[in-house]
């Protein structure tokens, strides 16, 4: 019979509490109890041909420590006579819903965290409601989460790295571990000035707050031997932080990046120019380096449509930029090589050109084969010596 069981109770109830809101009622959240349940019982017919059935079903439901009370209506029968069956299931308040679920010590531990937010950092109590499951999750770190709240309240923008954090018991990796967490616990006490709202994601983390941020870096080679570097008479294999790559203003001409590494360690010497190791999806290693613009750039990535889409990425910082070893012959010429591109891009890209955007339709439309992809490192020594001749 599809009659309301006790089990079935108890999951409406442990719904609410996957919703978090019996637990948002430990913070002054609405108040939801007293609560009815949704019940479902037999009808008159069924009272009758499963009389039985019925009289399991109430001693099941009215069992003892049941946490809900019933409330009971009166049926005459023809046959049966008078008889009591349950018609609504009622919870009265928070503690008979935890107690049916077995969440009364859960909820002993939020309420704890509760008292500690409002004693050192009541502002946060907006995100207790909020995400009261999170924060159980959270227990045992939360007095440290809160130490840090307090400390970035009294050193706004600290312009220091997350290393330097005095506190005990609180590293980098803690911090690091946490950067979810202390984002909205941060953006709901600090001052809107005191927040870089350009700045978003994980990596966004330190430049939003004001922490020093691992300096990004470029790593390149310098395929001429005349303009080395370093006057070491040795491959010229250089990695430097952003801001010092932008003051290099290399003499160079022509910049090829690579987003294979054995492609950019075997990259041959090419008079006037230099081959930098790509980072696939992010360049803004090359933000600030402004010299890369009156440099004619050369862009090897795989043929595939996410080696299109690094390539669109890529012109929106040096709009100039050619593809290189990215066009259908070497496609076709490479056929015994092809691969199988797991999950193409399929959006519009609108920074190719009308030869490349052909190419990439094609791909991404698999005219050509189904899901193609030919990995830059599987491209021929000799064709990519013959192609720098061209270039």
């Amino acid at each position: 019979m599809n009659w309301t069981t006790p089990a079935e109770l108890k999951a409406q109830v442990q719904k609410l509490w996957d919703r978090g809101l019996l637990l948002s009622t430990l913070t002054g959240g609405e108040e939801i109890f007293p609560r009815r349940l949704t019940l479902k019982g037999p009808d008159s017919r069924q009272l009758s041909d499963s009389f039985s059935e019925v009289r399991d079903w109430i001693a099941r439901l009215s069992g003892p420590a049941k946490h809900y009370r019933i409330v009971w209506r009166s049926i005459n029968h023809r046959i049966l006579g008078a008889n009591e069956i349950p018609a609504e299931i009622w919870i009265d308040s928070l503690d008979d819903a935890l107690g049916l679920i077995g969440k009364r010590l859960a909820a002993e531990q939020f309420a704890a965290l509760v008292a500690l937010t409002r004693d050192h950092q009541p502002e946060l109590l907006s995100w207790l409601v909020k995400r009261p499951l999170r924060a159980l999750e959270l227990a045992e770190q939360w007095p440290r989460l809160l130490e840090l709240v307090a400390w970035l309240r009294k050193h706004p923008r600290p312009g220091i790295y997350l290393r330097q954090i005095d506190l005990p018991g609180i590293h980098s990796k803690f911090i690091e571990g946490q950067r979810g967490v202390l984002g909205e616990l941060f953006d709901l006490v600090l001052s809107p000035e005191k927040i870089d709202t350009t700045a978003t994601g994980a990596g966004g983390f330190c430049r939003r707050y004001g922490f020093r941020d691992k300096p990004l870096r470029v790593r390149f080679r310098i395929l001429d031997p005349k303009l080395a570097q370093l006057q070491t008479e040795t491959d010229q294999d250089i990695t430097v932080t952003q801001a010092t790559f932008a003051k290099l203003e290399i003499a160079v001409t022509k910049v090829f990046i690579t987003e294979n590494e054995i492609n950019f360690l075997a990259f041959p010497q090419v008079p006037d120019a230099m081959v930098i190791f790509g980072a696939g999806y992010g360049f803004e290693n090359f933000r600030g380096v402004d010299w890369l613009g009156e440099r004619n750039i050369h862009y090897w990535g795989d043929i595939d449509t996410h080696g299109f889409a690094i390539l669109n990425q890529l012109r929106g910082f040096f709009p100039h930029t050619a593809s290189f070893l990215m066009d259908q012959q070497t496609l076709i010429e490479h056929q015994v090589l092809w691969g199988f591109e797991p999950s193409p891009e399929t959006g519009i890209l609108t920074r190719l050109t009308a030869e490349e955007s052909a190419f990439y339709d094609q791909l991404r439309l698999n005219d050509l084969g189904s899901q193609i992809r030919l990995e830059q490192e599987k491209i021929g020594f000799e064709w990519l010596v013959e192609a720098l001749k061209r270039v």
